[in-house]
């Protein structure tokens, strides 16, 4: 992966040679960060993000990062290809801004007409927020580097007027909590749950093993987002974190993410680990073979946290009652060894959980399982009776109905897009 942060960001205001100037301080850390395995001073500083007002007024109003891999847009162009930030063109909202959806020519990257070319997300990030510049930092500095068919495509930036936007690749399908968990949803096939979670499972398992081991940090099923096809990318790396170096266990930061998805041991001790992220990926398989959200304030008080209500039975082998019931295509055996990964991820001591390269290969054997004939004319059977009791007042399933609970922020949902909203920063 080489250092965290790409090339030194430049101004694009005329050269000067003063050191006490913004530019030149703001280059001077950035120089500074990349030597640091740890990216610590990257989170630590105001120039990074982490100093409230000060990061808007130390950086320079207009820049550039120097790195091949992006196209710097102005931001007429990008006014341009939303048609002005309408806002029915807005597929997301969080507390950096808001995302829109916009249209550029296929191979210029020129502003285009509805229709023509290929649709972009644009993010566009409050020009006041500090949370909205550091996650603009931290997907610079992470999507800015890495191609991988299972991580959103960043195409580019816009850094103009103390204006800070990104534009992604467009995701159809939008995200995978909208499929799962959105009233009108067609219900997905086990077939399609378990490819989004093998393509989730190989992007995680990349950022794992690349040179200094991204920390995804906020994995959950808001940040999947789909193609056409339901093929899954990972977006949204604002909390992405470097790993641990010079064989430390783990790196020490503050609480940031969703709460139900973040590891009990970050939770309590503010210390990361790389296996931090394979708790979040135990519950959002959880999530996708049970067809419910981990908290859901409406669901009665033993089941409004799934991963509590769900561990016994997990435990105990009865996974044929946690299975969605809107689930027709699920071989018993593909269940129980789902059950068992689960159960593996969600351990409460990080070094007993698989790694990502681990998991990845347990999924990969369960969809080699093909369910037998007699099993598929009982789930024809099972799944008549499962749809009236999904009817009945006092089914023992949790409704399917997914009220938004109370703790879960607002994301873009099946209009789709190209990365979304999470909580403010601190774990909520």
């Amino acid at each position: 992966m080489g250092n965290c942060w790409p090339s030194p960001v430049q101004s694009s205001s005329p050269h000067t040679t003063k050191p006490c100037s913004p530019v030149h301080k703001y280059a001077e850390k950035l120089r500074k960060s990349q030597s640091n395995p740890n990216c610590e001073e990257n989170r630590a500083s105001p120039e990074a993000g982490g100093g409230g007002s000060a990061v808007v007024q130390d950086l320079p109003a207009s820049g550039r990062i120097v790195t091949p891999n992006l196209k710097m847009f102005t931001y007429s162009e990008l006014k341009s290809a939303t048609r002005n930030f309408r806002p029915d063109t807005v597929v997301g909202e969080g507390g950096f801004g808001r995302v829109f959806k916009g249209w550029v020519d296929e191979k210029t990257y020129a502003p285009s007409k509805v229709g023509v070319g290929i649709a972009v997300a644009v993010k566009k990030s409050n020009p006041d927020s500090s949370q909205g510049l550091k996650e603009w930092q931290s997907e610079v500095k992470f999507l800015g580097k890495f191609s991988h068919p299972n991580l959103v495509k960043l195409i580019g930036y816009c850094w103009e007027d103390k204006q800070f936007l990104l534009v992604y690749e467009y995701m159809k399908k939008g995200s995978l909590e909208s499929h799962l968990f959105r009233k009108a949803a067609e219900p997905l096939s086990w077939h399609t749950r378990l490819k989004i979670a093998l393509g989730a499972a190989k992007g995680l398992s990349f950022l794992h093993t690349t040179e200094k081991k991204v920390i995804y940090r906020d994995f959950k099923s808001a940040n999947i987002l789909l193609d056409e096809d339901f093929n899954a990318k990972l977006s949204d790396f604002g909390l992405a974190k470097c790993g641990p170096a010079d064989g430390d266990s783990h790196v020490s930061t503050g609480v940031v993410g969703t709460y139900g998805y973040a590891a009990p041991e970050y939770i309590a001790t503010g210390h990361l680990y790389v296996r931090s992220d394979v708790y979040g990926f135990g519950v959002v398989l959880l999530e996708i073979i049970t067809g419910l959200k981990v908290l859901d304030m409406e669901r009665p008080s033993w089941q409004k946290n799934l991963v509590e209500w769900a561990k016994p039975s997990l435990n105990k082998g009865k996974v044929k009652k946690l299975i969605d019931p809107r689930l027709e295509d699920c071989p018993s055996k593909a269940a129980i060894q789902t059950a068992e990964l689960i159960l593996k991820c969600l351990e409460p001591d990080p070094k007993n959980r698989p790694s990502m390269e681990q998991v990845l290969e347990s999924l990969q054997q369960i969809n080699a399982i093909k369910m037998k004939p007699k099993e598929s004319r009982a789930n024809g059977k099972n799944n008549t009776t499962n749809r009236h009791q999904q009817n009945t007042p006092n089914s023992h399933h949790p409704s399917h109905g997914h009220n938004r609970s109370p703790l879960h922020h607002r994301k873009y949902g099946g209009n789709g897009g190209g990365a979304g909203s999470r909580p403010c920063s601190p774990l909520a």
